[in-house]
């Protein structure tokens, strides 16, 4: 149903659109600023003055999590793979960008033990390692993707100590998905969203970051292709109807 022209939607799962977008445009609201908005205060409970580090901060999530983070008074530290992406992220409100293919980026002194609160899609051994060197004390580590793979343990070494650093950080691992929620769950969501962010579209405080490139149905491969290429920045837009 993800490209059907027509679809029954529960009631409460309603937004109305911001008034300078369009509907295509606003269709880019939903699931990516609901997930962000979940990520940090439903689940992650971020508080204004920590310090968030937020990966894959070039995506749809990426993007809307920023700008969220950053109206709440967090410090944000964007992770991303190109020059390109981080720049955006930094337009957006981030305080630090730190580039994954120039090294571990755990090291940077920007996150280094600093770490209150970690958005991650990626996981896998590496990033499980160099999570938990970013964690603060008593921080929290938001998993809701698997990209990099589904083991925290990397394969080489099999006794590597991750339980025993999560323990001496006392740190919190937080998986987490939305589309499986139960319905009061999501309206709930939804009505917070609403209530809480919905208004700063209008005004032009948050906006959607847009790829430059679009797609039709008729171009839906090339879509999925380019997506699968990670060199989209923000939302893909495929116009259906």
């Amino acid at each position: 149903g993800g490209y059907a022209e027509y679809t029954a939607v529960d009631e409460g799962l309603l937004m109305p659109p911001p008034s300078e977008y369009t509907l295509e445009q606003s269709a880019a609201i939903p699931e990516t600023w609901l997930t962000a908005y979940q990520l940090l205060f439903k689940v992650g409970r971020m508080e204004a003055g920590e310090r968030v580090v937020i990966h894959a901060a070039g995506s749809g999530v990426g993007t809307a999590a920023t700008q969220l983070a950053v109206a709440a008074g967090a410090e944000v530290v964007a992770t991303a793979g190109t020059d390109a992406k981080l720049e955006v992220a930094k337009s957006l409100g981030a305080a630090h960008a730190i580039n994954y293919r120039a090294g571990k980026w755990s090291d940077d002194e920007a996150v280094k033990g600093k770490a209150n609160l970690i958005l991650d899609p990626v996981a896998g051994a590496d990033y499980a390692s160099q999570n938990l060197a970013a964690l603060a004390l008593d921080g929290r580590w938001v998993l809701y993707g698997l990209m990099g793979g589904p083991s925290p343990t990397p394969v080489d070494n099999p006794k590597a100590p991750f339980l025993a650093l999560m323990l001496r950080k006392r740190a919190q691992l937080l998986a987490t998905t939305l589309r499986t929620r139960p319905l009061p769950y999501r309206q709930a969501l939804v009505a917070a969203f609403v209530e809480n962010a919905l208004g700063n579209f209008a005004d032009g405080k948050f906006k959607v970051v847009f790829d430059a490139k679009e797609f039709t149905l008729e171009t839906l491969q090339e879509a999925h292709e380019y997506m699968e290429s990670n060199a989209n920045i923000g939302k893909i837009l495929v116009k259906v109807a």
